[in-house]
C-alpha cells in the first residue's frame, strides 16, 4: 500500500472504518502519510456545514472528544526525552497542557448544550398547543425539501450530504382547520460516529418529543432499504419513544414512512405497490408539484391530527359565552344544541383542553359521535 501511495504522489490516506488511536499512529508511521478514518472525515464535513451557534458547539464537542485520546499523534515531532527522575521533555509537557485545556473546553460545551436542551424544553411547553411531527431520515433524503414544500417557507436546500445541521420548525396547514408543527432534524448515515450522536442530543430531543415521526426515504436511491435500516437502528440507539406516566417505559412513537423523490422514478405506482408490502401505510411524495407533490403526506398529517383530537360531548352553562368562544377557537366544533338550560357541544378537542375543562368543573364525555 505504501508503494501505491508513493506512485500516485498521495499525501493522505482515507479509511472507511473507525481507527483506534494506536491504529492511526501505526498506520501513519508505516505509510509515512497523513491518515484519516471515517469518523474524522464525517466530523470535517459537519464542521464545514455548521451555521448556527448551536450546531457549531455540537460539532466542536464531537471533534474534541474524538481528538482527546489521539493527541499523542500530533506531538511526535517534539522532544520526548526524559532528563531524569520526575523530569519530562517539552513535548510531553505541552501534551498534558493541551489535554487539560481540551477537557475544560469539553466541560464548558456540555454545560452550554445542557442549557440549550433546557431552553428547547421550555420553548416546547410555551408553544401553542398543536400536534408535532419530526422529519427523520438518511442524509440527503430530501427532508428539508419536504418541509419547504409543506410550509411554503424559504428553507435552505442543497443536493449534498448533511446540507443542513440546524433544527428548523415550521407550522404547516394540513387542511380541515388542522395545523401540524413539523421539525427538520439532522440526517443519519451508515456508521454514524457515536461522538456526533451524543453531541446532537439537544437536537434529537425535538424528534423524541414529537407526536409523530416522518421517516423520509430516498425512493430513487438504489440502496434505500439499507438506508432505511440504518436510520431505524440509529433511532433505536437514540432511544426514540414516548414515556407514559403510568409505566415510565418508552413506547415506540408512531412512524409514517415517506418515500420521497417520486419524480425520479420511472413507474411510481408500481414502486408504491411494492413498498407497501413492507410498509402498508407508506406515502409517496415529491417536492415537485407536477410529480404528485406532498398532498398525500398532508392528508396523512390531517388524519393524524384528527386522531390526536378525540371527539367529546361537553356540557357548557348557557351563560358561559367565553367558554363557547374558546371551544370554537381552539377545537373543531361538530354539533351544538341547547338542552335543559345547557349547551351541548360535540367537538374534536385536544388533550390539554380536555384537562382544562375538567379542572374547571365542566362535564366532558369522551367518545360521542
Amino acid at each position: 500500500m505504501k508503494g501505491s501511495l508513493q506512485q500516485c504522489g498521495a499525501t493522505l490516506a482515507l479509511f472507511d472504518e473507525q481507527l483506534s488511536p494506536a491504529q492511526g499512529t501505526n498506520l501513519e508511521q508505516a505509510l509515512a502519510v497523513r491518515v484519516m478514518d471515517r469518523t474524522e472525515v464525517i466530523l470535517d464535513i459537519f464542521a464545514t456545514r455548521a451555521r448556527s451557534a448551536e450546531a457549531k458547539m455540537q460539532v466542536e464537542l464531537a471533534q474534541l472528544e474524538y481528538l482527546l485520546p489521539r493527541l499523542t499523534r500530533m506531538w511526535t515531532h517534539l522532544s520526548r526525552i526524559r532528563g531524569g527522575i520526575g523530569l519530562r521533555g517539552p513535548g510531553e509537557t505541552q501534551l498534558e497542557t493541551d489535554r487539560r485545556a481540551i477537557r475544560r473546553k469539553i466541560s464548558v460545551l456540555k454545560k452550554r448544550l445542557e442549557d440549550v436542551a433546557e431552553h428547547r424544553a421550555n420553548q416546547r411547553q410555551g408553544r401553542r398547543a398543536c400536534p408535532s411531527a419530526a422529519l427523520v431520515g438518511y442524509t440527503n433524503a430530501g427532508k428539508s425539501s419536504l418541509l419547504r414544500a409543506l410550509s411554503g417557507a424559504e428553507i435552505f436546500v442543497e443536493d449534498r450530504l448533511f446540507a443542513t445541521l440546524d433544527t428548523l420548525t415550521r407550522e404547516v396547514d394540513v387542511g380541515g382547520g388542522y395545523r401540524f408543527r413539523v421539525t427538520d432534524t439532522v440526517g443519519f448515515i451508515r456508521k454514524l460516529p457515536h461522538h456526533l450522536v451524543a453531541s446532537f442530543r439537544a437536537t434529537l430531543e425535538e424528534a423524541r418529543a414529537a407526536d409523530l415521526l416522518l421517516h423520509v426515504i430516498d425512493a430513487a436511491h438504489a440502496e434505500w432499504e439499507e438506508q432505511a435500516d440504518v436510520v431505524e437502528r440509529e433511532m433505536r440507539n437514540a432511544e426514540f419513544g414516548v414515556r407514559t406516566e403510568q409505566t415510565n417505559i418508552a413506547e415506540p412513537q408512531r412512524v409514517v414512512y415517506v418515500f420521497n423523490k417520486a419524480d425520479l422514478l420511472s413507474n411510481p405506482e408500481a414502486f408504491l405497490a411494492q413498498v407497501r408490502e413492507r410498509f402498508p401505510h407508506a406515502v409517496l411524495t415529491s417536492s415537485i408539484p407536477q410529480s404528485g407533490g406532498v398532498e398525500g403526506l398532508r392528508s396523512v398529517l390531517r388524519t393524524s391530527a384528527q386522531a390526536l383530537r378525540p371527539i367529546a360531548r361537553i356540557r357548557v352553562p348557557l351563560g358561559d359565552g367565553k367558554l363557547l368562544a374558546a371551544l370554537h377557537r381552539d377545537a373543531e366544533v361538530l354539533d351544538e344544541t341547547q338542552v335543559d338550560g345547557v349547551v351541548q357541544v360535540t367537538a374534536r378537542v385536544q388533550a390539554w383542553m380536555l384537562g382544562k375543562l375538567r379542572r374547571g368543573g365542566i362535564t366532558v364525555e369522551i367518545g360521542w359521535l
